[in-house]
Formats: structure tokens, sequence, C-alpha cells
């Protein structure tokens, strides 16, 4: 209404007038849309940190690095909720007061997670800790919202008569509920620091673990520069981050069969040193035995442009419900399109633009591949593969990073050696971590 009524009055306007009224117009709708995602919480909070740095070709182009600006105040805002009442939650959870807890507890939030927010707290000895508190309440409005999930997918069901509305909806279901548990997110915390202490350029903050709770969780405190800041980095320091990015996302499901299915610019943060934090692993997917050998078949398959493989994988995973109707070369096609910043062998710079083409190609009705897709059935196991898979290329796009992606993924699908510095430098902690293990074994069959 506000946008019919600057058209009409720019009929008595000049065209400066009109321009100026109409980009003022733009502005205050996206003011608006921020304040309105900034209010909610839960799914609704982590669509607009999505929106914040996907662009999906939302508003025009004249006016889409305004909207990006103001809504990618999202990554780091949250809704206000008093301390009054996040003492509460952490109080019951607990069982006694904070100061109790606490050595010191600093009252003002230093970062929002999409259902909570995070302060900075000291624990008895001076150990500086990070304290993630579930919002009050947020629970109950999230599984509410998941009610609704079945209708939602039975709407999608006629867009795309080929998808699994049950088996879809228990996915994501499980999925989102586990997200809702601190103690869940902190045994997956748990899992991939492990994995990854004394890695040379990643780090994932212990969990303090006799301090976890259902709504509170707490951990090792770095501290770093923020997304916004390296955006504008030199290039070379930003084609650094984000092969750590790619390294850290893909590694993780095509090396160690588990990911962290959010990512996002607010995950994460550059240390002194270097080296990359990354938070955040409520929504966390544990792949099933077998699962990931099958998606580096379909990869290879895709790189060296065999369709047959291509369809038969696709027919036995479910993908192909009915595979008369695809046509192998239109699917090879479909899939070098969604995929080719790192299936093709080539040097690329990540653009804004390009994560947007890729999340058309991969399920808009905007797609030229859109007829072919409503006859897909994305199986269950897989759909947060696609999904971390998709937000990691709009996070390095952002920085306009750039790289040989492929090279770099030809490590987890055939073994190759690595090309890169970084990659070097990985192969040799995962060559410690190889070594340290055969020699513990050898310890032990000597002991037997």
């Amino acid at each position: 209404m506000r946008q019919a009524g600057t058209h009409a009055a720019n009929v008595a306007r000049t065209k400066e007038g009109r321009d100026a009224a109409l980009e003022r117009r733009h502005v205050e709708a996206a003011e608006q849309i921020v304040a309105a995602l900034g209010t909610m919480k839960g799914a609704a909070m982590k669509l607009g940190q999505v929106m914040s740095f996907l662009d999906v070709g939302l508003v025009p182009e004249e006016y889409r690095e305004e909207f990006q600006r103001k809504l990618g105040a999202l990554r780091d805002a949250a809704p206000t909720v008093t301390f009054k009442d996040m003492r509460k939650v952490i109080e019951d959870e607990f069982e006694q007061p904070v100061q109790e807890v606490f050595e010191e507890f600093d009252e003002e939030p230093i970062a929002a997670a999409s259902i909570g927010q995070v302060y900075r707290a000291t624990l008895a000895g001076g150990r500086r800790v990070a304290v993630k508190v579930q919002y009050p309440g947020v629970a109950a409005a999230v599984r509410a919202d998941m009610q609704n999930l079945g209708l939602i997918l039975r709407l999608a069901k006629r867009i795309a008569p080929g998808i699994d509305p049950k088996a879809i909806g228990q996915e994501i279901a499980e999925r989102i509920h586990e997200e809702l548990d601190y103690e869940l997110e902190a045994q997956n915390q748990r899992a991939l620091a492990r994995i990854f202490r004394g890695h040379p350029f990643i780090v994932v903050p212990d969990v303090i673990t006799r301090l976890s709770r259902e709504r509170v969780l707490v951990t090792e405190f770095v501290h770093g520069t923020g997304f916004e800041e390296l955006k504008g980095y030199p290039q070379a320091q930003r084609d650094r981050i984000g092969e750590i990015l790619f390294r850290f996302y893909f590694g993780c499901l095509y090396r160690h069969q588990q990911f962290s299915g959010d990512p996002h610019p607010g995950n994460s943060m550059v240390l002194d040193d270097g080296r990359v934090a990354f938070f955040d692993f409520g929504l966390f997917k544990r792949m099933p035995p077998g699962s990931v050998e099958l998606e580096i078949a379909a990869q290879r398959a895709v790189i060296e442009g065999d369709t047959e493989t291509i369809m038969r994988l696709g027919a036995d995973t479910g993908l192909f419900p009915e595979p008369e109707k695809f046509k192998p070369a239109r699917v090879l096609k479909h899939f070098r399109a969604a995929t080719s910043w790192y299936t093709v062998d080539e040097y690329v710079e990540l653009t804004p633009e390009w994560a947007t083409r890729v999340m058309i190609d991969m399920g808009d009705p905007r797609s030229e591949y859109f007829g072919q897709m409503r006859h897909e059935s994305a199986p269950p196991d897989h759909i947060f593969g696609r999904r971390m898979e998709v937000l990691t290329l709009a996070v390095i796009a952002q920085l306009h990073a750039r790289g040989n992606f492929h090279r770099i993924a030809r490590e987890w699908f055939y073994g190759e050696e690595p090309e890169t510095e970084l990659g070097r430098q990985e192969a040799a902690f995962y060559a410690r971590g190889a070594a340290w293990q055969l020699g513990g074994k050898g310890a032990q069959s000597r002991r037997r």
C-alpha cells in the first residue's frame, strides 16, 4: 500500500524526486522486514538469518545492497529479552543462583543464537566461558510450529509430486527438536572439538561438560573478528578464509560423516592467530553407514559425466521414484548447474549472484529444471547435506572468495594429494592422528 501511494505521488514529482521517494520506500521496507523478523524466535528468526546472506532475488538489483545491509543486522541481533527472564532459565536449569555457578557473569549478551542469547562469564579459577541460554518458552513455540509441518509438506507435494512428505517431515522434525536440546548440542560440539584438537587452522571451542544442561550450554570463550569486517579484508585473506570454510563444512561431511547443518556467517570468526573458530552445532547430522560413500559415488559420477551411474544411484536411493520420467543427459546438466563450483576443474570467484543461481537451480520454480525436479523425491538422510552445501556456498560467496574448489574436493572424492598450502597442513594433521592411532593399537597389541 505504501509502495502504491509512492507511485501515485510520483505523478507530480520530478524524476529525481520520484527516484528518491522510491528509494526511501525500499529502505523503509528493508527496515520493517528486519524489525519484524527480529522480534521472532526459532524458525522465523533462522529464516531471517539465512535471508541476510543468501540473495534469492527478493528485491531489484539496484536496491539489493541496501536490503542486504539492513537485513544483515539479523546475524548479530536478536529479540530483546530482559536478563531477569534469562536469569530464571539459568537458575531453573542449575537449581541455584547464577552467582553460585559463575564467579562473574556479564548481563549484556555478546551474541545471539537463533533460539537463544550468548553471554560472557568467568568460572571459579578465572577461566572465561561463553554461556548460551535458550529464550524462555521458545521450545514450546518451535514445537507448536512443527505441528504445521505436515500441512506445509502436503502443500509442497502439489508442487513436487515426487516427494514423500512423511519421511521428509520426520527428518526435519527430528533435527529441529534436537536443536532445542543443548545437551545434545554439547555432545555434537564435543565430538568435533576432539576431531579438530590441534588442527592448524580450525578451532571448535571445548564444552564445559559439567555445566551442560538442556537449555544452557557453557563453552570455552574465544574472541575474534566477525564476518562483516572480514568482507573488507584483502583478497588473499578472503580466499584463505573461503577455503577454510569449505574444508570445515564439506570436510566434516565427507571425511567425518557428521556435520553442522547450519552454516551462516554468525557461526564462525577469525582468531588473532589466523585460525577460524566455529560455533553452533544444534542443527547437526550424523550420516548413517554407507550414505557418505553413496554421496561420493554420486559426486564422482557428476564429475565424470557418468549418466548411467547417476540414474542407477538415483533410482536405488529413491531420488527418481519413476526413472522413466527423467532424461539422463538433462539430469546431468541439472546436477552440474547446481554443483559446478566444486565439480568443475576451474579457478573461480564465488559471488552472491553465483549463489543465487545455484539456489534457484536446487529448488526454485524459476529454474529451467523445475519440471524435472517436480518428480524427484529427496532422500531424507541427504536433505541437510544439500542445505549445508548451498549455505556454505552462500557464505563463501559473500566474501567473493576465489579458488579451485574442485581440486580441494578431489581430496575427499578421489583421495588425491592436496594442492594448496592449507591442504598440505591439514594432510599433515590427519597423518599425525593416523600415526598416533596406529601406535596406540600397536601398544595395546604388545600389552596383550
